[in-house]
């Protein structure tokens, strides 16, 4: 491949890949063919991309990028997962297709530019985005709930001191309950 070739494909790389901050490698060689692509298909329907990439290329590409923990890890035939609502949930659509397809080799990946790579089996354990979103929405909810509820407590004293105000005006005596 001539020079020229070669720059416009890292060129090509890097524009692809630049706006990412994760990204899951995989190992697509032992499955034939038509393996790869019903696995392709099956991904599709997620909305998540499966790219085969020179690593040589990749790694001038990934360089001085929040892909570079990855450049060291690119060994031998290398796919790269992209795409779906979040990594974590690419992760765990790769970590169920492998029982489908058990000649997939199940690599690493990066995870929202941490500087720290991760099995694909520890980022499907996470928690997605969607379910974040969810816990974050929840813990900002819970204030205000509580504060409802001391309201609606404060309603029931005040329910409670009229009732007494009214026996006494009323003529009624109140005792003291022990």
């Amino acid at each position: 491949m001539s020079r020229a070739i070669k720059s416009m494909l890292e060129k090509d790389l890097r524009m692809r890949y630049s706006a990412l901050s994760s990204l899951l490698v995989v190992n697509v060689h032992g499955l034939n063919g038509n393996d790869v692509n019903a696995f392709r298909q099956e991904l599709g329907k997620k909305e998540i991309e499966v790219h085969v990439v020179k690593n040589s290329a990749a790694r001038r590409a990934f360089a001085d990028t929040v892909l570079e923990p990855l450049v060291a890890r690119l060994t031998g035939p290398c796919a790269f997962v992209t795409g779906g609502p979040s990594p974590v949930d690419a992760a765990k659509e790769l970590l169920r297709l492998s029982k489908e397809f058990p000649a997939l080799e199940l690599r690493e990946g990066l995870v929202d530019g941490e500087p720290e790579l991760f099995t694909i089996e520890d980022i499907s354990k996470r928690k997605s985005k969607a379910e974040l979103h969810g816990e974050v929405l929840m813990l900002m909810m819970s204030p205000g709930r509580r504060i409802a509820g001391q309201l609606l407590a404060g309603g029931r004293v005040a329910g409670c001191i009229k009732a007494v105000i009214k026996k006494l005006e009323d003529g009624e005596q109140i005792t003291k309950v022990a």
